[in-house]
C-alpha cells in the first residue's frame, strides 16, 4: 500500500546521539537545553519570530487563544481540520463561520466583514494546504475593526508571503510538528508570536509557574520533552532536500493531471508555496470517489480533506458556506512524502486517468 503520508526519518545516529546526551545529563523534560535549542535554531532557520515549542499543534491554538485574551466570537472557516474549531470552542469562545473562495482553499476575505458583529474578538484564518491566505487583506479588515488576527498554519513549514516566513504575520502565527507533517518532532507545535506574548504563552503551557514557588494567573501543562525536541533537531538540517523533493512530487502530478478535463491542481510554481500537500479538486463527487476506489483496489490510499469534518460540526455549522461544502466533497489529497518514487507517481496519474476516462 502506498500510504497519503509518511514521517520523514533522520539518520537514526543523528537522533541516537542527541538521545546520548539526554541520558547523560537526565534531564527529560521541563524547559530542558535541547527545547531551548530548537526553540532558537527554528526561527534562526527560518527567519521567523520568537516560537515556543509545545506538545501539539491543537494546544498551540488554545495557548495562542488564550495568550490574546479572546472572547467572543471568533471568526474561520470550516474548511480546514477539525481542531481548528474546536480549540475555539475549547476556549469558550463562538466559531462564526465564513465561507472559503470559490476557486481556492482558503477563507474568503470579501466575505469576513459581513460576519463581524458586536461581539467579534479575533479571525482564527487557516492557510490550507500550506497556501497562504490574502494575509494582507485580512490585515487590512482586522484593522479597521480592532480584531485579533491567529493563523493557523499548522501545514506551512517553509511557506513564505511577501519574501517573509508566513510565521511572521498575524498578532500569532501557530503549526504542528505531527509526524505526518514537512517538519515534525514526532508530536509538537510551534507558537510564533512578538516577545510579549512569548512571555504569556511560557506562562500558560507551565502551569502558570513564574519561578519554582511562584503562580503567575492559570495555566496548562503544555510543555514538550527533550526526545521530541531531539527529533525536531535532527530533522530541520534535511529541511531544504524535504522541501526541494516536495516540489518535483507536486510539479511530477501536475505534469501528469493538469491535462485532464475536470481535474484542479495547485501550481507547483505558486508564490511562496511549500508543496505540503497534493490536492486535487475533481469535477463532482461521483469522480472523486470513483477515483478513490479505484486508487485504494490498487493498494493507494489517497486521503479526502476535510471530511467528514464538516459534517461533525453538526450544529455549529451554518449552510453559507456552499464552497466549503462542494470542495471537500470532491478533493483528494495524493500520496506525497519524501521517499516517494516518481514511477510510483506514474501509477498512480494512470490509475487516475484510466478511471476519468471510463
Amino acid at each position: 500500500m502506498i500510504p497519503v503520508t509518511k514521517p520523514f526519518l533522520p539518520p537514526r545516529s543523528t537522533y541516537i546521539a542527541y538521545v546520548e546526551d539526554i541520558y547523560n545529563r537526565v534531564w527529560l523534560t521541563n524547559d530542558g537545553p535541547l527545547v531551548r535549542e530548537l526553540e532558537s535554531a527554528v526561527p534562526r532557520h527560518l527567519k521567523s519570530r520568537e516560537m515556543a515549542f509545545v506538545s501539539n499543534g491543537t494546544l498551540a491554538l488554545q495557548l495562542a487563544l488564550r495568550a490574546l485574551e479572546v472572547q467572543g466570537e471568533v471568526i474561520t472557516t470550516p474548511f480546514s481540520y477539525i481542531a481548528t474549531t474546536t480549540s475555539i470552542i475549547w476556549e469558550n469562545c463562538n466559531p462564526k463561520f465564513v465561507d472559503i473562495e470559490e476557486d481556492g482553499f482558503n477563507i474568503d476575505p470579501t466575505k469576513i466583514e459581513a460576519a463581524i458583529t458586536e461581539h467579534t474578538a479575533a479571525i482564527l484564518a487557516t492557510h490550507c494546504f500550506g497556501l497562504a491566505c490574502d494575509i494582507q487583506e485580512i490585515q487590512n479588515i482586522a484593522e479597521r475593526h480592532n480584531l485579533v488576527v491567529i493563523y493557523d498554519a499548522a501545514h506551512c513549514f517553509g511557506t513564505t508571503y511577501q519574501g517573509q516566513s508566513i510565521f511572521n504575520f498575524g498578532d500569532v502565527s501557530t503549526c504542528s510538528f505531527h509526524a505526518t507533517k514537512l517538519f515534525h518532532t514526532v508530536e509538537g507545535g510551534g507558537v510564533f508570536m512578538d516577545e510579549t506574548t512569548r512571555k504569556k504563552v511560557s506562562l500558560l503551557r507551565n502551569f502558570g509557574h513564574n519561578g519554582p514557588e511562584r503562580f503567575q494567573g492559570i495555566g496548562i501543562n503544555g510543555k514538550n520533552s527533550e526526545f521530541h525536541a531531539a527529533m525536531g533537531l535532527s530533522v530541520l538540517p534535511h529541511m531544504k532536500a524535504i522541501l526541494d523533493q516536495r516540489e518535483r512530487i507536486n510539479s511530477r502530478y501536475f505534469e501528469l493531471l493538469s491535462g485532464n478535463e475536470g481535474v484542479t491542481l495547485v501550481d507547483p510554481q505558486t508564490e511562496g508555496w511549500n508543496w505540503a500537500y497534493c490536492p486535487v479538486v475533481f469535477q463532482s463527487e461521483e469522480a472523486c470517489s470513483s477515483v478513490k476506489e479505484n486508487l485504494e483496489n490498487n493498494g493507494v490510499s489517497p486521503r479526502r480533506y476535510f471530511y467528514p469534518s464538516l459534517e461533525v460540526l453538526h450544529g455549529q455549522f451554518d449552510e453559507h458556506c456552499p464552497n466549503s461544502r462542494k470542495t471537500a466533497s470532491r478533493i483528494l489529497c495524493m500520496p506525497s512524502f519524501h521517499e516517494l518514487r516518481m514511477t510510483e507517481i506514474d501509477r498512480i496519474c494512470t490509475i487516475i486517468s484510466n478511471t476519468l476516462d471510463s
